[in-house]
């Protein structure tokens, strides 16, 4: 088998799997496109898993304030393929996601009204699931740390292996962290309020107690 290629650009998808490969012994692949059920295609789905529930709890890079969604000629808004979470900006409509049993689409329903028929578009606050790629450098390490301490859990259970990659986890996580405050302290002085506000609301919650000591 030829040696995978090695590149300078940040961590993609691709060494992020063959991390988690040789975490538990496994050559590297060069690519991803495998069919079946492979250790590949396994350490991959962990890996979009993990992406997916790590960047459910907000971040500021994909956390997105007065953001717009559009009605249709029904006056109905599609709820976006790529959005975790959605919240109006404006207090006087209470939004969540449901099935349309009109044509099985996914779209807001106003719960105030009982209603998926908005009488304005509206401005909202949003989470979006972005891809592997399109995340900053620290969100990738820690996700593929995180993905491969589950990986290698699920695959062999060393309790050595496993007290490895937990302690990489942790450090990947402590950096992401940081990045995340320097990102909040920024954009609390020179962003809009709206992002100043969710940015400052990330900082508290994702704060880590030893911070504040």
């Amino acid at each position: 088998m030829p040696a995978p290629s090695l590149s300078n650009v940040p961590l993609t998808e691709l060494d992020a799997v063959n991390d988690m490969l040789l975490s538990i012994g496994l050559a590297p692949v060069n690519t991803l496109s495998v069919s079946g059920l492979t250790d590949v295609s396994v350490a991959r789905l962990v890996l979009h898993n993990t992406s997916r529930e790590v960047q459910s709890r907000g971040w500021h890079f994909n956390t997105e304030s007065d953001y717009p969604l559009t009605r249709d000629n029904n006056g109905k808004i599609v709820y976006p393929a790529n959005v975790l979470s959605v919240d109006a900006d404006d207090p006087r409509y209470d939004v969540v996601v449901r099935k349309d049993p009109a044509d099985q689409t996914m779209r807001l329903y106003d719960r105030e009204n009982h209603t998926f028929v908005f009488d304005k578009d509206l401005k909202v606050t949003i989470k979006l699931f972005l891809t592997f790629e399109e995340l900053p450098a620290a969100a990738r390490a820690y996700i593929a740390a995180r993905a491969g301490r589950t990986f290698q859990a699920r695959s062999v259970g060393s309790q050595v292996l496993y007290a490895f990659t937990k302690e990489r986890e942790e450090e990947t996580r402590a950096e992401l962290e940081r990045e995340e405050l320097e990102s909040a302290d920024s954009n609390m002085f020179t962003g809009d309020p709206g992002t100043a506000r969710i940015a400052y609301r990330e900082r508290v919650s994702w704060t880590p107690l030893s911070f504040w000591r």
